[in-house]
This record gives C-alpha cells, structure tokens and sequence, in this order.
C-alpha cells in the first residue's frame, strides 16, 4: 500500500456539535457511496453489514490489497483451500474472506471477485475503495464490515503461513476469561529476527531497531514485533479498538496496540512462520521515517488530549 501522511482525522481539528472536536471522541469513518455495497455472484449491489450487528460467521478474513493482482492469488488460494478443508471437517465453523480493494490502480477488485464468483458472496466478499486510504483504513473498512465472532487481518501477499491461524486461536484461548469478551493475539516474527538482521544491510537493520525502540519508548511496551500483519481479535476487541483508530497507514498497528493496551484488552504474541515476498510497497528509508513521524504524532496527540480514549465507553 502507498506510503503517506496520516489521515485527515489525524489533521486540522474539525468542529462538531456543541463545538467539540470528533477527533477528541472516536474517529469518524467516511465511506462513499459505492464503499457502502459489495457485489453478489450476479453483479448485484447488496449493503454491507456492519460490525454493530450480532455475528453470524465464526471467523472473518479481512484482507487488506493496494494493487495485488499478482501476489493475491496465491494467498486466496492458500487461504481458501484451508478453510474448505476445515469446513469440511467441522461442518459447524462458518467463515467469510473479505478482501478490501484499497483503491488500486491494477485488476485487484477483478482477480479478487473471480474468488467470489467460485466461492460464492456469503464466503468471499470484495469492498472496493473509491481512493486509497492506507493499509490501516483498508482494514478498519473491512473490520466494519465483518459479520465473524473473531476477526482476523492477514496481508494479500501470504508471507505468514495461513494454517498459523490455529496457533493464534490456542493463544486467544490461553488469555480466557476475556474481560468483557475482547482479546487479541498478535502473530510474531521476532523470533526470526535473527536470521533476519543477518540477510539485512547494517543501515537497514539499524533503522529495525530504531523503529523498535521508538515503538517501546513512545507507545507500546512488551510486544517485540508490532508490524506483523497477521492478528486475531474477538469481534469486541476489534470494534473498542478500531473505533478508536486514527493512523491509517503503516503505523496503524502501533496505535491499535497501544489502544488495546489502555482499555487493558489482554494480548497474546505469538510467534508464526514468515516469508519475505518479493513486491512490498515498503520503501525502508522512508517508510520508516514516515513510521517515526506517525510514532511521535500518536504519543504527542494522546499527551495533549487532542485523541482522547474514555475507559467508559461502552461498545454496542
């Protein structure tokens, strides 16, 4: 996804009634009006769900792509060949795959609608942003949009084993009781880190860690690898935390921990197979420099109240 300044939330304060900012409260979530459908088998435009709504999937796949006509496939196939066989062997577990077109400028919606029309509209389902929003906005449109118990992000380039979801759900499960039904497991690459700083140039691995520290000193603490797009959260968890979000883009992750963090949603980090595949839209240098801006800009607007987080909230 492209690499960009913070959302315009994230800017100039805009008033609402009784003259408040709404960034003092929760993010307000825009959508056009062609965000508000997707299409069925017949190329018939139906309303989108909302994750207010009772669930009635046992597992969403939301499924964040910025131009990933080429990558795409080999993650659906890999992903829906899972859950197939895992239907199959337990009739009883329900699923959808939503894929969010975040306004690419290639054949993603195309190649992702072919899944569709094999799969089926109750399975597999393509929402297709008017512009592109950040990997951080792609997400929270297809979080809102979900209809599972537990809702999972995983990236359009397979780089994470999807089957790994298993070890994430024995995580989700080892954090029970759920304080008010919301946790979230955190798929984990820090165990590679290793192998990884040894395949890396020094200047890249020096900016890792810098932006580790960063991510420690400023926002999280006790999770080793924030970035790993491949996390489960309790449909509760996912609505407190996303209804709450700011970043959109690559620093989302950051904000949606340290959120989690304080309305104490308990976290499990757990460490899943990783591969790097080739075509990332990360630049390092700059990615990571626009990273560090976003750590700083969320540290900075919680400190001064401009983002405000109230423990009382309740979530429908």
């Amino acid at each position: 996804m492209e690499d960009g300044s913070a959302p315009a939330a994230a800017g100039g304060a805009r008033r609402g009634a009784g003259g408040r900012s709404p960034d003092s409260e929760m993010p307000h979530l825009h959508r056009q009006e062609d965000e508000k459908f997707f299409l069925n088998t017949r190329g018939q435009r139906e309303a989108l769900p909302s994750i207010r709504d009772s669930p009635t999937k046992q597992l969403s796949v939301v499924v964040p792509s910025y131009n990933e006509e080429k990558r795409l496939p080999v993650m659906m196939d890999e992903a829906l060949g899972y859950l197939e066989e895992r239907q199959k062997q337990d009739p009883t577990f329900t699923y959808e795959v939503i894929v969010v077109d975040d306004g690419s400028k290639d054949e993603t919606s195309k190649v992702a609608f072919k899944y569709c029309q094999k799969y089926g509209s109750d399975k597999v389902r393509v929402i297709t942003l008017v512009k592109n929003r950040g990997k951080g906005g792609a997400i929270r449109m297809g979080v809102f949009s979900s209809r599972g118990r537990k809702i999972l992000m995983a990236d359009a380039d397979g780089a994470t084993e999807f089957p790994d979801i298993e070890k994430l759900e024995k995580g989700l499960n080892e954090l029970q009781p759920w304080p008010d039904q919301m946790a979230i497991a955190c798929g984990s690459r820090a165990h590679l880190e290793k192998e990884s700083v040894a395949q890396r140039s020094y200047f890249r691995t020096l900016l890792m860690y810098g932006f580790h520290f960063l991510v420690w000193f400023l926002c999280v603490k006790g999770i080793r690898d924030t970035q790993c797009g491949f996390k489960l959260l309790t449909r509760e968890a996912a609505s407190r935390t996303f209804s709450s979000l700011h970043i959109e883009r690559w620093a989302f992750d950051v904000e949606l921990l340290y959120i989690a963090q304080f309305f104490k949603i308990p976290i499990a980090e757990i460490a899943v197979n990783w591969t790097e595949i080739e075509g990332s839209k990360l630049v390092p240098f700059w990615s990571w420099l626009q990273m560090g801006k976003d750590l700083l800009f969320i540290r900075l607007r919680y400190l001064t109240g401009a983002w405000r987080l109230e423990q009382t909230r309740k979530v429908n």
